[in-house]
């Protein structure tokens, strides 16, 4: 598809360029400025590592590897040749090779690559319980999936039959074509996906998410166990793992126990314990605070992975705490274990329920 050039006086074709032609080299320039503003070719990604290669074996190295919004792996794979050359091969293998990666391998291969980077003053696994929207790691939610994105200046009739075979059969791969152009000595790139085309992605999305829960549905191992909780003389029987932890948290801080002492004992995610607002409010103006609050710290705030109910909240010293409710994993018999040992003034025992 041409571009042209709308004027006064007529119209003009815009010359079609190619990127070895006008001196953009496929690492220093092309991944380069790709990998600042990836949203160009792959949106609501955060890349994690450039060139990374880290396998036994093996010397092949993935242009950009990313995270999605859904904590899914995303490989990125650029070619400024004309035809794409065989590159859905090469990350059909990068795929299947970072499969296995874990939230904390990710954490460490984003750490240097952001030292790398000079930025060694940004925390990374902070940065990618953010952009996901976690307030802890979860393993069972992370690299479930592992998309791959195909960008470069065109693709041949080989490369686009495979693509398309490959999402037919279920495979999250795209092809996003860069074309460039010159323009009085400035270089225009008309970014177009092409496969999947935008006008069906999003019906194939939403066939392919209900083939995903219709598997997970059939191999789920979700722990669905409840607990009964004592404090001293009080008994709570049959206790979902996020009430129980709720009701543990509140009980000891109307016991006296400071609300940042429990965030401190949780080490691991200190700072994702407590939503904190001022002023001793309700459920309604909770969440409300809360919103304007993170709006203003560009940090959003889903009201629900805080246990901001009503009966949930916590009214102490002109403030309201609502405790995260996102304790998935072996982290709640961690928090659990170490609270009771932690009080044990308290006499607090759980087991699950009969």
């Amino acid at each position: 598809m041409a571009i042209y050039l709308f004027g006064q006086d007529g119209i003009s074709r815009v010359e079609e360029a190619t990127f070895a032609g006008i001196g953009l080299h496929e690492r220093t320039d092309l991944q380069r400025l790709l990998r600042e503003h990836i949203e160009v070719i792959a949106p609501k990604t955060l890349i994690i590592s450039e060139e990374f290669a880290e396998w036994e074996g093996s010397r092949r190295r993935i242009d950009l590897l990313g995270i999605d919004e859904r904590a899914n792996l995303v490989v990125i794979e650029l070619k400024r040749t004309e035809d794409g050359g065989h590159m859905e091969l090469q990350a059909i293998r990068y795929a299947s090779m970072v499969s296995t990666l874990t939230f904390d391998h990710a954490v460490d291969v984003f750490g240097r690559y952001l030292s790398r980077l000079g930025k060694t003053g940004q925390d990374a696994r902070g940065s990618i319980l953010d952009f996901l929207g976690w307030d802890e790691p979860d393993d069972d939610q992370f690299a479930q999936d592992v998309r791959i994105v195909l960008a470069a200046a065109e693709f041949s009739k080989e490369l686009t039959s495979s693509v398309l075979w490959l999402v037919d059969h279920d495979i999250d791969i795209r092809c996003v074509r860069l074309k460039p152009y010159n323009l009085d000595r400035k270089v225009l790139v008309d970014v177009q996906q092409i496969i999947p085309l935008p006008e069906v992605e999003e019906y194939q999305i939403q066939v392919r998410e209900k083939i995903q829960k219709e598997r997970q549905a059939r191999t789920s191992n979700v722990d669905f166990t409840r607990f009964d909780v004592r404090i001293g003389e009080e008994l709570h029987p049959s206790m979902w793992k996020r009430n129980a932890i709720s009701l543990l948290c509140r009980r000891l801080c109307e016991k006296g126990i400071d609300p940042d002492r429990i965030a401190a004992a949780f080490d691991w995610r200190s700072n994702r314990v407590w939503y904190v607002v001022d002023g001793t409010v309700d459920a309604a103006e909770f969440r409300k605070r809360a919103a304007e609050q993170a709006s203003a710290s560009g940090v959003p705030f889903d009201h629900r992975r805080w246990s901001c109910d009503d009966d949930e909240l916590l009214l102490l010293n002109g403030k309201t705490y609502a405790l995260s409710s996102q304790w998935g994993g072996e982290g709640w018999y961690r928090a659990m274990n170490l609270l009771r040992e932690s009080y044990p003034q308290f006499k607090i025992a759980f087991s699950a329920a009969s």
